[in-house]
């Protein structure tokens, strides 16, 4: 449990400031936006288990791009011997493939304010600081909203990418809640403690939504 709510916090974190970091910096209009969105796309329409496979091959460090590259550099890199080179690597693939989701619901939610709340601003000659945070943020909030709990929810239940990368290894350094449900329930075959875990998961990601939710909507009717 520790480990999840670690991994989870840790992409959290990442990804949506990242993301909305990103959204801001993408055309409006033009070829350039259709381009940008179309890149953005790519990560989102590959195979969970084939992204997986992908950075495996990608990280290691004796045939890898990312692993060569990182031990040229004088820092001693392999994912398979070591939990925190393994943690650092599924971090990575996880904010490479999911940040794109946080970037798409971003933009959509900034294209949608109206052309007059900008207009105002520069009258007004307020800051770039001053428009994210007064006109921009307060308009996507209920987008990030979204993007926070899929992004969560997702996070919290993650299985394939980390399983086809690293096995849950080292040892058990990167065995999530989900893959020691998997393990109980077809490894073991003990149907009955696994039928009762994955309640007990489902009320616990339930829960957490629910208190998200809460807290970032609690302002509302103001």
């Amino acid at each position: 449990m520790t480990r999840q709510i670690v991994f989870t916090s840790i992409v959290l974190l990442i990804e949506i400031p990242l993301g909305i970091a990103i959204a801001l910096t993408m055309p409006r209009k033009g070829l350039g936006a259709t381009l940008c969105l179309v890149l953005m796309s790519l990560p989102l329409l590959i195979p969970w288990n084939v992204v997986g496979a992908m950075w495996n091959i990608f990280a290691l460090p004796e045939i890898g791009f990312l692993g060569h590259v990182v031990n040229s550099m004088g820092i001693d890199y392999n994912f398979t011997q070591q939990p925190i080179s393994a943690w650092v690597t599924v971090i990575a693939m996880d904010v490479w493939h999911w940040t794109s989701l946080v970037v798409l619901l971003s933009y959509a939610g900034l294209t949608a304010i109206p052309e007059a709340f900008y207009h105002a601003a520069q009258i007004d000659t307020a800051t770039k600081w001053q428009i994210f945070r007064y006109i921009q943020l307060p308009k996507i909030k209920h987008v990030l909203t979204i993007a926070i709990l899929l992004r969560f929810m997702d996070s919290f239940m993650i299985y394939t990418e980390p399983f086809v990368l690293t096995g849950g290894g080292p040892g058990n350094s990167t065995t999530f809640l989900s893959t020691d449900l998997v393990k109980i329930a077809l490894g073991q075959f003990d149907l009955g403690p696994a039928a009762a875990m994955s309640l007990i998961y489902f009320l616990i990601v339930l829960l957490l939504c629910w208190v998200f939710y809460t807290l970032m909507m609690r302002n509302e009717d103001q």
